[in-house]
């Protein structure tokens, strides 16, 4: 089989040198999805480092939920309960499928937990493009949050 390279007129529109390599030898691959996994690949690399220079650690996605859940409940408490730690990721979830309307906030109860009410049924997707769309979800809450 002959290796058939993208035409190109000049060296300097050659954008990714890996990705000519790639072509040549994944002709049928579908890049532009790569392309996104790729971009969020980055965008999650770059929100982990500014959660490690501000907290010291690299946070997990549960641990960014939590974190998340703790600023929509608003209030900071020293210890929570492994179940108020679980309703405060269930917050996070909420909070931040209301950005593609998926959820909509509906009001806080009495003891100041704010509860959502489920607009549309969440597609169908594999675990890993569930954590995908989380993942995608937290970046535009922290964009929106100015981190």
């Amino acid at each position: 089989m002959k290796i058939q390279y993208p035409k190109r007129k000049k060296k300097a529109e050659i954008e990714n040198w890996a990705t000519v390599v790639l072509l040549s030898y994944y002709p049928r691959v579908n890049f532009a999805a790569m392309d996104a996994a790729n971009d969020l690949f980055v965008r999650w690399m770059n929100l982990e480092q500014k959660l490690v220079a501000r907290f010291g650690k690299k946070p997990d996605l549960e641990s960014i939920l939590f974190l998340i859940g703790v600023q929509e409940f608003g209030q900071l408490k020293e210890n929570f309960t492994k179940e108020q730690k679980q309703d405060l990721m269930h917050v996070a979830v909420c909070s931040l499928l209301s950005q593609s309307g998926y959820f909509e906030f509906e009001q806080f109860d009495k003891d100041g937990w704010p509860h959502f009410k489920q607009l549309k049924a969440m597609p169908n997707m594999s675990m890993r493009e569930q954590e995908d769309f989380i993942k995608d979800h937290v970046l535009l809450y922290f964009e929106q949050s100015g981190l």
